[in-house]
C-alpha cells in the first residue's frame, strides 16, 4: 500500500451470518435468543409481555405470525428496539442478468444526436439506499456539438474503444481502450472532441436513492 493511503473500508471477501428466510421462524429465533442472553424463562417473558406460555413458544418456534402490537410488546418487555427483532430475517435482494446485446437502447436527460445509450441494468427501490446505472455509450458522430452534463452522485467510465479528450471540471483527460475515469458528476463533465471514432465505454453511475 502506498504510503499515506487509506485501507479500504469495505472487504469485498466480507460473508455475512446466514439469515432465516422465513420470518416468522426469524422473529422466532431472535426473542429466544434474546430472552436467554437476559437469562429469564419462557414464563418470566410471558408474564412480562401479557402472552400465554403456550402463545410465546408459539412465536418463538415460528408456529404462528405475531401481530404488530404483540411485537412491540414482547420487545418492550426484552428492552430492545422494535426492528431488532426482524434482524435475523434475510430479505429478498435485487439482482438481474443482461445478456450481451440485450441492453434496452434509452434516453438519458441531456441525451444528443450520436449518443447510443444502452442501459445494462436497473435496480430500483433497494436497501442499500444508493441506485447505480451502468450504461454502455457508443458516439458515432463527431458532428455532436458535445456538452457538459452535471447530476447528482458519482460516476466511472471505462474506454472499451476509440479515444477522447473528456472534461471534467477545468481538467481536460485523455481516454483510451482500457482507461479508467472515476469522478464527482456534480461537477461539469463530457467528451469535449473525439480524436477516434467510434468510441464506446462502459458509465456506471451511481446516486442516493430518492426516498
Amino acid at each position: 500500500m502506498a504510503k499515506g493511503q487509506k485501507a479500504l473500508q469495505q472487504n469485498p471477501h466480507a460473508v455475512r451470518e446466514v439469515r432465516e428466510k422465513n420470518l416468522e421462524v426469524a422473529i422466532g429465533r431472535q426473542v429466544r435468543e434474546l430472552r436467554k442472553r437476559q437469562r429469564m424463562t419462557g414464563s418470566d417473558l410471558a408474564a412480562q409481555a401479557g402472552l400465554s406460555v403456550g402463545m410465546l413458544s408459539k412465536i418463538e418456534n415460528g408456529v404462528i405470525s405475531p401481530s404488530l402490537n404483540t411485537l412491540s410488546t414482547l420487545a418492550d418487555a426484552l428492552k430492545v428496539p422494535l426492528v431488532q427483532l426482524f434482524s435475523g430475517y434475510e430479505e429478498e435482494r435485487g439482482c438481474m442478468h443482461v445478456k450481451a446485446g440485450e441492453g434496452v437502447e434509452t434516453e438519458r436527460e441531456g441525451t444528443r444526436a450520436g449518443h447510443q445509450y444502452s442501459l445494462l441494468g436497473h435496480i430500483g427501490s433497494n436497501n442499500s439506499g444508493v441506485v447505480v446505472e451502468p450504461y454502455l455509450i457508443t458516439l458515432t458522430s463527431e458532428s455532436d456539438r458535445f456538452p457538459t452534463f452535471q447530476h447528482e452522485g458519482m460516476e466511472m467510465l471505462y474506454v472499451l474503444e476509440g479515444k477522447v479528450r473528456y472534461r471534467h471540471g477545468d481538467k481536460i483527460f485523455i481516454l483510451e481502450p482500457g482507461d479508467t475515469l472515476l469522478f464527482d458528476s456534480d461537477a461539469p463533465h463530457g467528451p469535449e472532441v473525439i480524436l477516434e471514432l467510434p468510441v464506446r465505454f462502459l458509465s456506471v453511475i451511481s446516486y442516493p436513492q430518492q426516498l
